[in-house]
């Protein structure tokens, strides 16, 4: 008979069982005809219903073994009180035609309640949906504010307007570093005391700010870092040199790994102690290998002397078998790849480039006994039974 309006309140639900077969029509029939005018013409449910203040009732039956099971539904939209009036007042119905019945509300629906509930449910979803869209942005604003101030931090600092922090005059340490960049990513992490240098070569407010404060070079950690950290010792009186991780530049260091590295400074002079001692030993272990080359018999025919002159400023690589006779012609930027992927064996390289660690380990890999380059680079692990010469030592030029 039809199910809840739109705007009820709250929801009746009554089990219902009769000692008989009878249908929907006559159940319903005995609730308005055993309830009239027990609450009162204000709460007749035949009024009520044509109000509007209570809906169609709707009942759902069940036919077992000649006895009728079943629910009652009744929406109402009456306040609290009444509402459980009526729940009670259906509770009387005691026969359903000839036969006995028995009514017990069971559960008495808050619709509104449900209607908050799923309203919250719905708004827990969309703020979390808001939250994955919008979030990134609002971060990304943050970031963007934060990063104004910092560089708002950013003062020039001495006639050359050289980048810095706001407290490298009250500090009694200064953290050189080499541009505004770095400069910016240590303010944001709370280093106030930092000067960039701002370029190769070293203004004199640096020099002058050396002698009166500790200073710390804080370069990167790549080979424009070590030319920086030469023109700075050159010029300043440097106290701590840091270093970013290898391959790595101050201005991308997160503040974790900004204060490890200030944390393991060396005081200069123990640095470039040390960067002498590893030059002077990586030299050593070059000339040994070198001596060692020089000792072993090498054979190269007369037409791949020739070759060799032939393969200047071509950029190209060539590879022989035992029997000096050629494999293969590649450029040198596909030599190592080539020889790792494609080659089985071979017995001599010669190619116009830089003889480096990573070819001599290819030719190696591939039982290659002569490597011959342009010139050689940084190759200091050289196998015993790898001769490797440039083209000096066989052209004499």
């Amino acid at each position: 008979m039809g199910g809840p309006p739109v705007n009820a309140k709250y929801v009746i639900y009554a089990s219902i069982e009769v000692d008989g077969i009878v249908e929907k029509p006559d159940i319903i029939g005995a609730i308005f005809g055993q309830t009239e005018n027990i609450l009162g013409e204000d709460l007749d449910l035949r009024e009520l219903r044509k109000s509007g203040r209570i809906g169609r009732i709707d009942v759902k039956l069940e036919n077992k073994s000649g006895r009728i099971r079943g629910t009652i539904i009744i929406p109402s939209n009456l306040d609290r009180a009444e509402t459980a009036l009526i729940a009670a007042a259906i509770e009387i119905v005691d026969k359903v035609g000839p036969y006995s019945a028995k009514v017990k509300v069971f559960r008495i629906e808050d619709v509104r309640a449900e209607k908050r509930k799923k309203i919250i449910e719905r708004a827990k979803e969309i703020l979390r949906k808001w939250s994955k869209e919008e979030m990134p942005e609002t971060r990304e604003l943050t970031e963007e504010v934060l990063k104004a101030i910092r560089e708002a931090e950013v003062i020039k600092y001495g006639p050359e307007g050289l980048s810095a922090g706001p407290d490298v005059d009250r500090a009694d340490t200064v953290i050189i570093v080499e541009g505004r960049a770095d400069v910016v990513n240590l303010l944001k992490h709370g280093y106030k005391n930092v000067i960039a240098v701002g370029g190769a070569t070293v203004p004199k407010t640096i020099v002058e700010l050396s002698k009166k404060k500790t200073t710390i070079a804080f370069v990167d950690g790549d080979r424009g870092g070590e030319l920086i950290l030469k023109n700075l010792a050159s010029a300043v009186d440097i106290d701590y040199v840091a270093r970013a991780p290898p391959g790595r530049e101050v201005e991308e260091l997160t503040g974790k790994e900004i204060a490890k590295c200030l944390r393991n400074k060396l005081p200069a002079e123990e640095y470039f102690e040390s960067i002498s001692k590893e030059k002077a030993s990586t030299e050593k272990v070059h000339e040994e290998t070198m001596t060692e080359v020089e000792a072993l018999e090498v054979k190269i025919p007369d037409h791949i002397i020739k070759n060799i002159e032939s393969l200047k400023g071509t950029l190209l690589a060539r590879i022989y078998n035992d029997k000096w006779e050629l494999v293969k012609e590649v450029p040198v930027r596909d030599l190592v790849s080539l020889l790792k992927e494609e080659m089985d064996s071979v017995y001599a390289v010669i190619f116009d480039g830089i003889i480096t660690q990573r070819i001599v380990d290819a030719a190696y890999s591939k039982d290659a006994k002569i490597l011959v380059g342009a010139r050689i680079g940084d190759a200091t692990r050289i196998p015993e039974k790898l001769v490797i010469l440039s083209y000096k030592d066989i052209l004499g030029q």
